[in-house]
C-alpha cells in the first residue's frame, strides 16, 4: 500500500512538472515570435532610413555646385546599405533583388546612372512613400541601362 502512494506522488509530480514545462515553452515561443516581429520592424525602419539618405544625397547631387563625385559615392554607399537591410527583411525577395540590381548598377555603370538620377529619385520617393510602383520604376530604370557599356 505504501508503495502505491509513493508511485502516485511521483506520477502527480511528473504531470505537474510536464504542465509547467509546456507552459514555459509556450511563453518562450510567444516571446520569440514577439521579438522576431520587433526585429523585422527595426529592419524595415532602417531600410526606409537608408532610402531617405539616398534621396537626400540625390537632391544634393542634382544641385549645380558641389563635389559630384563624392556625393555620387555617398549615394552608392547608402543604396548599398539599403540593399543590405532589404536582405534582412522577411518576404521581401523580389523587391530586394531590384534594390540590389540598382545598387550594383550604381557601382558598375556610373556614367549611365549619373544621367538617370532624376528617375532614381522619383522611384525611391515612391518607395519611401510605401508605394509599390516605386519598385516597378526601379526595375524599368535598371532594364533601361546598357549593361554592356559603361
Amino acid at each position: 500500500m505504501n508503495q502505491d502512494k509513493v508511485m502516485k506522488r511521483r506520477m502527480i509530480t511528473a504531470i505537474v512538472l510536464m504542465l509547467v514545462s509546456f507552459i514555459a515553452l509556450a511563453i518562450f515561443i510567444g516571446l520569440y515570435l514577439d521579438e522576431t516581429t520587433h526585429v523585422q520592424d527595426t529592419y524595415k525602419k532602417q531600410y526606409r532610413t537608408e532610402i531617405g539618405h539616398v534621396l537626400t544625397e540625390i537632391d544634393i547631387y542634382l544641385e549645380p555646385e558641389g563635389d559630384h563625385e563624392l556625393i555620387y559615392r555617398r549615394v552608392t554607399n547608402y543604396m548599398s546599405n539599403a540593399g543590405a537591410f532589404a536582405f534582412l527583411i522577411d518576404d521581401f525577395t523580389e523587391k530586394q533583388i531590384i534594390v540590389n540590381e540598382v545598387s550594383t548598377a550604381l557601382i558598375r555603370y556610373p556614367d549611365q546612372m549619373k544621367e538617370k538620377m532624376e528617375e532614381l529619385k522619383t522611384a525611391l520617393s515612391d518607395i519611401n512613400s510605401e508605394l509599390d510602383k516605386g519598385y516597378d520604376e526601379l526595375k524599368e530604370l535598371y532594364e533601361s541601362l546598357d549593361l554592356k557599356g559603361n
